[in-house]
This record gives structure tokens, C-alpha cells and sequence, in this order.
């Protein structure tokens, strides 16, 4: 191979590495001179072998699995140009194509092929019918035809639209000879998955195309990672939060870089007498240059706090995807979800492999009942201080994520104060507006006091906090 394309092969591998950690995937420098000699074994020519060998180097956990196949998708995309190939060939009707709007004549022979492929089953077929789908019906602006892109781009859910693929349920079940209830479910479920199947193959190539004219990296930050700074968590959908869930991890990967970095100033540790009494012989007694002892390394240590009650549920499903995300950069981490009562929740996201997993794990393990009933705050800081208390120490970050809605009840912020002053530092994030604190039954203003409250309604908003951090 010649040095001109190992240069770029090699740039190319670095670029794509970047955007993993970028995206919040923890790829250390070993793991990146692993992937580039499992890469050197595999070669290029075969893509799913370069694909697997890039995974088993690089990802870690199952739920970083479908973020690193779409960046991987972007870096090294299946085709170059229209991509869509030679259209498939027409198979003798077996499925009644119903539903959808009325379309052009284009339309309805393309969901008639669709609806063949899904019933069939054909990835290949459904692969390359999603090509033609974003080719005929997903550009937008500029011309479709002719040398350039002419400022148009791609949208998946215009060809989505025209194809709607979803509306083929009906007609695909009533192809089938099935006669049980059970039959029929089974094969409901399995259209509906080669139904998203298909819509995940449009959103593919739509992002394939976007990123030829655009480049990987950009289309990396503008279409796998959508502007969703502003969306208030507290009354974001479900949807919404797995949307989040991509801009969490660069977040609380720079937490704890910014913490290690912070440890690491300073400079040298302390004076070495002896060292620097025995170097001054050189200049005649004179301690022209002291020596002193190494710096003792200690790891980030973060103790969280996470209000799981109904009047922040959104807020708290937000958290706990914060704290799954912080369990991962921090080396020491402990997680506590609390209502009316704190529980250790930590074991519940260091052994699960996605954050679905961990929050599934711990709603089944918790006693109390998670996002149900209403916080106490002074009862939760009383007990966590009587059962958790050694958690915090002169090395602890102590992180508390709630509305601080203390229900009329005692706050017991003189407690707090305590847990805050063990700490060597404490941060409360609360999701509602400044202007609500104190209001009602709040007791935001009382806990300021002897906290650096900070008012965490969107993700823009956690970004200025990291940034923000001495």
C-alpha cells in the first residue's frame, strides 16, 4: 500500500475513533492500537468482519452497541453515490398492498416490492428498497437530478411518508393462512420488527447520503446527535430522554476528565527533605533545587443523590440516565435514589450492560416505590446520614439531583450542611425554574444556603454547569 493511503487509511481510523469518544464511548489510546491491528488482520475488502473487529476492540457495554454502528455506518458506508443498485426483480404478487395515502404510480410499485420483501423476509431486498426510497422520494431541495447536490440534502421521513410502510400491517396478515391466535401474533410481531427494520435502513442510507456531501464528522454532530439542548426535562417524552441519552455520556465523560485534571494540578507533592538536603551538597550546602515526594494519585470519587418521586418523574428518569452514564467515566462512584427513604441503588448500574437494564434491575430490587409518593428531604437526609454517612469523605464529589419539594415537612438542612461540609465538593442540580424556588412548599432557598444549587432544566443548561465547574 502506498505512504499516501496509509497516511489517510491511518487519519481516517483516528477521525473515526474521535467520534466515538465524542459521542461519549470510552475508547482509550490502548484500545484504539488494538482496533488498528485487528483492522491490519481483517483487512478492508470484507465490511462486517472490519465492523466486528472494530467492536470487539472498541465497545464495551451492549448499550453502546447502536451508536457505534451508526458512526461506524458513517466512516465506512456500504456504498459511494446513489448506492441503490439494480432494482430487484418483480415477484409475482402474494401480498395485498392496502392502506396508506394516495401516492404516485412510483410509490404504489415500490410499497407493492416493500410488502413482497417484508414478507418474505428479504434483508438484501429491504436494503435495497430503502435506497430507492431515499433516492426518489428523500431529497430535499435542490434538483434531484444532474452533477452536484445543488444545496439539497436528504430526509428520511419524507420517503417514509411516501412509502408508509407501517400501513402494509394489515394486508401482510391477512396473506398469511395463519388460523390460531398465536400464529397470527407471532407473525405480527415479526412484520412489525421487518417493518422497523426497513425504517432503520431509510434513516441509514438517508444519513449515508447526507454525510457523502457533508462529511462523517459533521453529520455525526447534526444528525445523529439532533439539537435537543432545549427540551425541558421535566416534561420530556420517553422518546425524547433516549434522544438525551446520546449527549449525557460526552458530558459525563468531561465531568470526570475535568475532575482527574483538576486533581492533577498543583504541581509537585511534598517537600522531600532528605532528597533535597543531599542535593545541596552539589552546591555547597545551598538547597538550590529541592526535591520532593511524588503526588498520591487518588481516584475521582462521586457519591449521587437522586430524587425518584412522581413530581419529577421525567427529571428522574433524566438522572438516573445521568448517573448510569457518570457509573462509567468515574473509576468510584455511589448512586442512591431516595422518595421518602434513600436505598443504594450503585450495584444496580455497575452490573448491568445498558441503562435499561440498570433501571429495570433497580425498580424491581428498590422497596420503596419508585416514582410514586411524595419526597421527604429531611427524612432522607436524616437516614442516609445514619446509614450512608461513611460514603462522604474529604475526597467525595457529592452530587444531588432533585426539585428540593420538601412537602411541608422538616428539611433538615443542618444535616445537610454536615454531609456538605465532609465533602470536598457538593453540587445540587434542580430541575425547576430559579424563580419557583421557594415558592409552595419548596425549601430550594434553605439548602442554597450551604450548597451551589443550580437550576438544570435542559441539557444545555447541565452543559454550562460542567463548563462551568472550578
Amino acid at each position: 500500500m502506498p505512504d499516501t493511503d496509509r497516511t489517510a487509511l491511518l487519519g481516517h481510523h483516528v477521525a473515526f475513533l474521535d467520534a466515538l469518544r465524542e459521542a461519549g464511548l470510552p475508547v482509550s489510546l490502548a484500545e484504539g492500537l488494538d482496533a488498528a491491528r485487528a483492522v491490519t488482520m481483517t483487512g478492508l475488502l470484507d465490511r462486517e468482519a472490519l465492523r466486528a473487529a472494530y467492536a470487539a476492540t472498541v465497545v464495551k457495554r451492549r448499550g453502546h452497541r447502536p451508536l457505534f454502528d451508526e458512526l461506524f455506518d458513517l466512516w465506512f458506508p456500504r456504498a459511494i453515490g446513489d448506492g441503490s443498485g439494480e432494482r430487484p426483480a418483480r415477484r409475482k404478487p402474494r401480498v395485498e398492498v392496502s392502506g396508506g395515502r394516495a401516492a404516485p404510480d412510483e410509490a404504489r410499485e415500490l410499497r407493492a416490492e416493500l410488502a413482497e420483501a417484508i414478507f418474505d423476509g428479504d434483508d438484501a431486498g429491504l436494503r435495497q428498497l430503502a435506497g430507492q426510497a431515499v433516492a426518489r422520494f428523500g431529497a430535499i431541495g435542490g434538483s434531484p437530478t444532474g452533477g452536484g447536490t445543488g444545496g439539497r440534502s436528504w430526509s428520511p421521513n419524507a420517503a417514509l411518508d411516501a412509502v408508509t410502510p407501517r400501513t402494509l400491517l394489515a394486508g401482510l396478515l391477512r396473506s398469511r393462512p395463519d388460523s390460531d391466535e398465536f400464529s397470527r401474533s407471532l407473525a405480527r410481531r415479526e412484520f412489525r420488527f421487518r417493518i422497523s427494520r426497513f425504517e432503520r435502513l431509510v434513516n441509514a442510507e438517508a444519513r449515508r447520503r447526507i454525510a457523502e456531501d457533508r462529511g462523517a464528522a459533521e453529520t455525526a454532530r447534526t444528525v445523529l446527535r439532533p439539537p435537543l439542548d432545549q427540551i425541558d426535562l421535566i416534561g420530556a417524552s420517553q422518546a425524547e430522554l433516549t434522544a438525551l441519552r446520546r449527549e449525557i455520556y460526552p458530558l459525563a465523560r468531561r465531568l470526570a476528565t475535568k475532575k482527574s485534571m483538576k486533581r492533577r494540578r498543583g504541581g509537585r507533592g511534598p517537600l522531600d527533605f532528605r532528597r533535597t538536603i543531599r542535593a545541596s551538597l552539589a552546591t555547597g550546602g545551598v538547597p538550590m533545587d529541592t526535591r520532593h515526594r511524588p503526588r498520591r494519585p487518588h481516584k475521582p470519587e462521586l457519591v449521587v443523590l437522586c430524587d425518584v418521586s412522581s413530581s419529577v418523574a421525567s427529571f428522574a428518569r433524566f438522572g438516573l440516565l445521568l448517573v448510569y452514564a457518570l457509573s462509567e467515566q468515574f473509576s468510584a462512584v455511589r448512586s442512591f435514589a431516595f422518595v421518602d427513604t434513600v436505598e443504594e441503588v450503585t450495584r444496580h448500574f455497575t452490573e448491568a450492560d445498558d441503562v435499561a437494564d440498570a433501571i429495570n434491575r433497580m425498580e424491581q430490587g428498590l422497596s420503596m416505590r419508585l416514582m410514586g409518593g411524595g419526597s421527604n428531604y429531611g427524612r432522607v437526609f436524616t437516614h442516609f446520614d445514619g446509614r450512608f454517612g461513611d460514603a462522604i469523605g474529604p475526597k467525595t464529589t457529592l452530587l444531588v439531583l432533585g426539585d428540593a419539594r420538601a412537602n411541608y415537612v422538616d428539611p433538615a438542612v443542618a444535616t445537610f450542611g454536615d454531609l456538605v461540609g465532609r465533602a470536598r465538593h457538593a453540587y445540587w442540580l434542580n430541575p425547576e425554574p430559579r424563580g419557583n424556588w421557594g415558592t409552595g412548599d419548596s425549601a430550594a432557598p434553605a439548602y442554597a444556603e450551604v450548597v451551589a444549587m443550580v437550576e438544570c432544566r435542559t441539557l444545555a443548561q447541565l452543559a454550562d454547569f460542567v463548563r462551568d465547574l472550578e
